[in-house]
């Protein structure tokens, strides 16, 4: 449990923002006092309701254990003793959860990459099943999608998709989502009724900012080439494609989904400066720690995380051993929320395993 002086520092450090709030500080401090008062607040108003909750199960179990309490009373304090107990330990564990490290990406957008695996043209098909699934959720929760580069399969869905998801926390919802990505199901091709596997890779990278990442004009390497649609026919007639090579890393970045070369430039820069600031989020998480659990938002890609069964209606996510009968519903994005809940929970218990609370 976390000690009784640092839930009075908490109280303490909040007492001094509000104070300071009302000292008429200048604009910058103001701001600052501000965001460290909604930061810290919300886990404050969850200690003060704890040490309520404790100290009225502490009154009522000294009206149990009181001789000369009378028998129905202490039959009232028992009954309440259990519902404060409960209160109590729910309490508790919110203010654990609380204290826990906080991710710093976690209020950021993000980067959102969708491509196709093994499997063909069904990979290609069930990329795009993907990516549709993490539009609807966005729409739920009143995020903006905007594609920044695609690829589309030759029967449909996506051979690559790159997509802008901009929004309140969405790095902190979708960061779970990286990993190879399977789906079983009968493909409408398929004559004889065979379940096909086919694979996809997610990727969400938290969206670097300018001042996150620094890019040296002499380190990249800016090609312009003439935009192509399917089937080699030109989009147009002007060089607006641009691919960009980042020369120590090697990363690649090619963007030809806008008229405007400027434009695809523009998103251009933005991939390629997220995807150097995730590899650098990998290095220091990997040099924080050896438990791979603990490396979150690293962008490791390497494993299968869930199974999407078809026939069944099923999916499953391995990582936490989690099986939902309500497939449909998940890739509605309408369930997408239990899954991403189960896993934000796993993902706290073993924090709190970690940090010893």
């Amino acid at each position: 449990m976390i000690s009784a002086d640092k839930l009075e520092g908490l109280l303490s450090r909040v007492a001094e923002i509000e104070h300071g709030m009302t000292q008429n500080p200048d604009a910058e401090t103001y701001v600052r006092l501000s965001r460290d008062y909604a930061e810290l607040e919300p886990l404050a108003a969850r200690v003060r309701a704890l040490l309520q909750a404790q100290d009225e199960l502490a009154g009522v179990k000294a009206m149990i254990a009181d001789p000369e309490a009378d028998a129905e009373m202490r039959a009232l304090a028992e009954d309440e003793r259990t519902a404060l107990e409960e209160t109590v330990e729910d309490l508790a564990q919110a203010v654990r959860i609380g204290f826990l490290p906080r991710d710093s990406a976690d209020a950021r957008n993000v980067i959102l990459e969708v491509r196709a695996g093994t499997g063909g043209d069904e990979a290609a098909l069930f990329a795009g099943t993907l990516f549709r699934m993490y539009q609807r959720y966005a729409q739920l929760r009143g995020w903006k999608v905007e594609i920044v580069s695609a690829s589309e399969g030759e029967v449909g869905g996506f051979k690559e998709v790159i997509a802008s998801v901009s929004g309140e926390r969405v790095f902190e919802r979708l960061k779970f989502e990286s990993g190879v990505h399977r789906v079983q199901r009968v493909p409408e091709t398929e004559s004889g009724g065979r379940i096909h596997t086919s694979a996809a890779t997610v990727a969400v990278l938290p969206q670097a900012e300018d001042v996150d990442v620094d890019i040296a004009d002499s380190d990249l390497r800016i090609d312009t080439f003439r935009a192509s649609g399917a089937g080699g026919q030109h989009v147009n007639t002007t060089d607006s494609a641009v691919r960009i090579t980042h020369i120590p890393t090697g990363v690649v970045v090619a963007v030809q989904d806008e008229r405007s070369q400027h434009k695809n430039k523009a998103k251009a820069m933005q991939v390629l400066r997220t995807r150097i600031f995730d590899a650098e989020r990998a290095r220091l998480a990997s040099e924080r720690t050896e438990a791979r659990r603990l490396q979150v938002g690293s962008g490791d890609r390497s494993e299968r995380i869930r199974t999407y069964n078809f026939p069944q209606g099923r999916l499953t996510d391995h990582r936490i051993g989690l099986t939902l009968y309500k497939l449909e519903e998940v890739l509605s994005g309408e369930a997408l929320d239990e899954v991403i809940d189960a896993l934000v929970l796993d993902h706290q218990a073993t924090l709190l395993t970690a940090e010893g609370l």
